[in-house]
C-alpha cells in the first residue's frame, strides 16, 4: 500500500476538502523569568475550506497562543504551520505580513480600533498597509460598514458607539481586504447579549452566504457550538474534537431573546 502524505492526510480530515489552516506538532514554549512556560504542546490542527471551527478552552489552555500562531502573529518553537497549503513557519517578518494582510482577517476581544479616528478611517487602515489608493479604500471601507449594518455610522468616532457596534467596526476591519479566513479571538467577550448575538449572527452570516471560513476563540461553551466543529484544549493540548450536531444559531437566540423580553414586561405590566 502507498504511503499517505500529510498533505493527503489533512485533506481526509476535511472531508476531502481543502486545508486552508494548518498546525503539525506545534510547541511554543516562553522564558519568563528563566523559567520555561509551554503554552503548546505538540499540537496538531486543520483548518477546512469554508467551515466554522471553534477553538474553546480555559484561560491559560493555549487557545489564544494557537491562534495567534495561525494567524501568524507568531512563531512557533517547533513543529510547523502552513496557510493554504503554503508552508510560513521560516517566512520573514515582512513576508509573513504580506500573507497576513491579504489572506486572514482579525477579530480581537478589545476591539482594538484607533480612538480619534472615525470608524471608516478605521476599517480602511488595512487599504492603506495594502497600497490601495484613497478613492479606493473610501469605497472598500463603506461597503465593509454596510456589510455589517453601520453604513450609518461611518464619522463616529468608536467613543460614540456602542460595545456592539465598535466590534462590528472591527469585523467590517476585517472583511475589508476581502480575505479567506477570519479569525476572531473572545469577540463576544465584551459584550452585553444582545451585542453578543449580533456578532455571531454576523460571523455565521459571512461563513454560510459567502463562504469565508471562521475560527472562533473562545472560553464559553454556548459561543463555541455556534460553530459546526469544535476543538478543546487544556494545558497546551488537544483533549477533544467534535463535530457539532445541532448547532446554536445566533437568530433563533435572537428571537429566543426577544421573546423573553416580552414576556417579562408584560408580566411586569399585569402587576
Amino acid at each position: 500500500m502507498a504511503d499517505i502524505n500529510e498533505s493527503d492526510r489533512a485533506a481526509a480530515s476535511c472531508g476531502g476538502s481543502r486545508v486552508v489552516l494548518e498546525a503539525r506538532d506545534v510547541s511554543k514554549c516562553y522564558l519568563l523569568d528563566e523559567i520555561e512556560v509551554h503554552a503548546l504542546r505538540g499540537v496538531d490542527l486543520q483548518v477546512c475550506d469554508g467551515e466554522m471551527l471553534s477553538i474553546i478552552g480555559p484561560s491559560g489552555s493555549g487557545k489564544s497562543t494557537l491562534m495567534h500562531l495561525i494567524g501568524l502573529l507568531d512563531r512557533p518553537s517547533s513543529g510547523s504551520v502552513t496557510v493554504e497549503g503554503e508552508e510560513v513557519s521560516s517566512m520573514e517578518p515582512n513576508q509573513l505580513a504580506a500573507v497576513r494582510n491579504k489572506r486572514i482577517g482579525f477579530v480581537f476581544q478589545s476591539f482594538n480600533l484607533l480612538a480619534r479616528t472615525t470608524a471608516l478611517a478605521n476599517v480602511e487602515l488595512p487599504l492603506v498597509y495594502a497600497g490601495v489608493s484613497g478613492v479606493e479604500r473610501s469605497r472598500r471601507a463603506r461597503e465593509a460598514l454596510e456589510r455589517v449594518g453601520l453604513g450609518d455610522r461611518l464619522n463616529h468616532l468608536p467613543n460614540q458607539l456602542s460595545g456592539g457596534q465598535q466590534q462590528r467596526v472591527a469585523i467590517a476591519r476585517a472583511l475589508v481586504t476581502e480575505p479567506s479566513i477570519v479569525l476572531a479571538d473572545e469577540p463576544t467577550g465584551n459584550l452585553d447579549s444582545h451585542s453578543g448575538i449580533e456578532v455571531m449572527r454576523i460571523l455565521q452570516d459571512l461563513n454560510e452566504q459567502h463562504g469565508i471560513t471562521v475560527v472562533l476563540v473562545t472560553h464559553d461553551e454556548t459561543v463555541s457550538r455556534h460553530a459546526q466543529r469544535i476543538v478543546e484544549l487544556r494545558d497546551g493540548r488537544v483533549v477533544r474534537e467534535e463535530v457539532v450536531q445541532k448547532r446554536v444559531m445566533a437568530e433563533d437566540r435572537r428571537i429566543a431573546l426577544e421573546a423573553e423580553e416580552q414576556a417579562l414586561l408584560e408580566a411586569r405590566g399585569s402587576e
